[in-house]
């Protein structure tokens, strides 16, 4: 009988080996289908990028020559220096300050109890649901009233750029689900120690959430870096330009050149790639967390 019972476990296991790699194969192999139809687009913006202009109007899909000199072209014609440098103040003033803003009003929803606190918040994503666009001309309104009171000019200057953009919804509905998660006791433990709210922000909540932070760093870098409507309708002049409306100057009257449109998009983009790259692993993590935990 025990050996019965041996012989059918055995069975059991083997069963259920077999079935655990043909689950794992399916799941493996839709995976891997996901990815080449992701990596497809990528892969043809860099074949592109290397073609001449005849070979864009083609459906060749590798050239026959590498035009390595395009990106050099798109370098100087859409005067990505000065594209490039904008992008990188832009982007590092809206993330230090959506980062600083974020953090303390998502730790006031989590930690301090106030009046009006729960009402308030739920008024603040009530306005997640309002579609971008639709704030464009109040902001516009905002930042032209506040550039006339204020001692610089907002328009054509950073400020219309970045500070409309440090105030994300999302960003401290995301931390505040972190904060609230921290366990009380560590907060006595820093109120026994001698340390109120700032303190224990900064050496308990702070580096628990590391995950979180980095998700935040990398999709307010990655807004700030991609935006185009916005810029385009707050600047008049190359000064303040981002890189990403430096991509306009390939159209021209005769046509777009796309073979120079997909080297500079491809140079666009690489800052993103690096920034994902170092943070891939707290990305997912973050992701993952915020599945798990209410």
């Amino acid at each position: 009988m025990d050996n019965q019972q041996k012989i059918k476990t055995i069975e059991q296991a083997k069963s259920l080996h077999w079935l655990n790699t043909v689950r794992h194969f399916f799941v493996y192999l839709f995976l891997s289908v996901g990815a080449f139809v992701s990596l497809v687009p990528f892969a043809w913006m860099i074949a592109t990028s290397l073609k001449s202009l005849a070979e864009t109007m083609t459906s060749q899909f590798l050239p026959k020559q590498l035009m390595w000199e395009n990106y050099v072209i798109a370098w100087e014609r859409a005067l990505f220096s000065k594209y490039l440098l904008n992008s990188f103040s832009i982007t590092l003033i809206t993330l230090a300050g959506s980062l600083t803003f974020s953090i303390l009003a998502a730790y006031a929803f989590a930690r301090i109890k106030f009046p009006g606190r729960d009402l308030i918040f739920g008024l603040l994503l009530s306005t997640m649901m309002i579609p971008a666009m639709v704030n464009i001309i109040p902001n516009f309104l905002t930042v032209t009233w506040l550039g006339r009171i204020g001692p610089i000019p907002w328009i054509n200057n950073w400020p219309a750029l970045t500070v409309p953009f440090m105030g994300s919804v999302f960003n401290i509905f995301l931390l505040r689900q972190f904060f609230a998660q921290v366990p009380d006791e560590l907060y006595d433990a820093t109120l026994i120690d001698g340390g109120g709210h700032f303190r224990f922000l900064l050496q308990v909540v702070l580096p628990l959430s590391k995950a979180p932070l980095m998700v935040i760093t990398v999709l307010t870098f990655m807004g700030s870096w991609n935006a185009l409507a916005w810029p385009i309708l707050v600047t008049n002049t190359p000064d303040w330009r981002p890189i990403s409306v430096g991509l306009m100057n390939f159209v021209s009257e005769a046509g777009q050149e796309f073979q120079l449109t997909m080297a500079g998009a491809f140079i666009t983009i690489i800052p993103v790639l690096i920034i994902y790259f170092f943070t891939q692993k707290q990305f997912t993590e973050s992701i993952a967390r915020s599945g798990l935990k209410g």
